[in-house]
């Protein structure tokens, strides 16, 4: 089981060239893949994403890449002309306003201005980067999964222990709904012979209410089902895929529980549906968390 949250990170040399990669993941109900790299990166960044894809299938990963490249590069020279051409239309303008100043507005003036020449390396992936930039991608990947590993792991343990305490509740309920019926019509009894005062109740009227209560109050498949989800619920932990499957089961909890609360004419089968409701609500939290 793998959780959706986790950080990696992966270093990789190539002769002069150094690239560092780090990935960091959150939740997401879909796999979203955000990369930051240099520009000569640019054309990788599509290869990232795919790898990202093959050891990813939900979450949202923000990947960091940065490269160092100490060899003897091929440089070119960029002239900004736009620039160039606002520097000395500035310059002939304050010649204008203050005829008195002396003009030293030279070409190799204009060079020195800022913006005007720009250094660039050739913006060319070679194989060395790229053998470079795999391998700490690489790396990055294997301890973010190792991470989200461990982190999955903890959350197993929280959700199957949670998962227990849901199964004890069921039992409760389970036990105590056995006895709602007889009790409802002890009450009723009671009640009847009270308003009656002293007339014989009608046996056969009263086991017709009595039948009616026990109908609309059963709740044998409501409690059948959540035994049946439980054991897949445990079942389901045990793959190394997960995260849809119990979000989707989590459903199905809230489903019956809602029903069983909504058939409740008992106070103790109310307090334990609403028990379970909260364990199933932290378990819903939990599997957000997963993918």
């Amino acid at each position: 089981m793998y959780s959706m949250t986790g950080f990696g990170r992966g270093e990789s040399k190539e002769g002069g060239v150094e690239v560092t990669v780090e990935i960091k993941t959150v939740n997401n109900r879909y796999l979203d893949v955000t990369v930051k790299s240099p520009r000569i990166l640019s054309a990788q960044e599509e290869n990232i994403r795919a790898a990202i894809r093959r050891k990813l299938t939900r979450g949202h990963a923000d990947v960091f890449v940065s490269l160092t490249d100490k060899r003897e590069r091929e440089k070119e020279l960029r002239l900004d002309e736009s620039a160039a051409k606002a520097y000395v239309a500035a310059a002939e303008k304050i010649k204008a306003l203050f005829p008195g100043l002396t003009d030293d507005l030279t070409v190799t003036n204009v060079l020195r201005f800022p913006d005007v020449i720009k250094t660039d390396e050739v913006a060319v992936a070679d194989d060395e980067i790229v053998s470079a930039l795999n391998g700490a991608l690489s790396a990055a990947l294997e301890k973010l999964n190792s991470m989200r590993l461990t982190e999955g792991g903890k959350l197993q343990t929280d959700m199957l222990s949670r998962m227990d305490t849901i199964e004890e509740l069921v039992g409760g309920v389970e036990k105590h709904a056995a006895n709602v019926t007889a009790n409802y019509r002890a009450k009723l009894e009671s009640r009847m012979k009270k308003i009656l005062d002293g007339v014989e109740v009608d046996e056969s009227r009263l086991l017709t209410e009595v039948a009616l209560f026990a109908d609309k109050s059963n709740i044998d498949e409501e409690l059948t089902r959540l035994h049946s989800h439980i054991s897949q619920f445990r079942g389901i932990c045990k793959e190394p895929l997960v995260g849809r499957k119990l979000d989707f089961l989590v459903q199905e909890f809230n489903r019956e529980t809602n029903t069983i609360c909504s058939k409740s004419n008992d106070l103790e089968v109310t307090r334990l549906g609403l028990a379970l409701k909260n364990e199933i609500e932290k378990i819903r939290e939990q599997v957000q968390n997963i993918e």
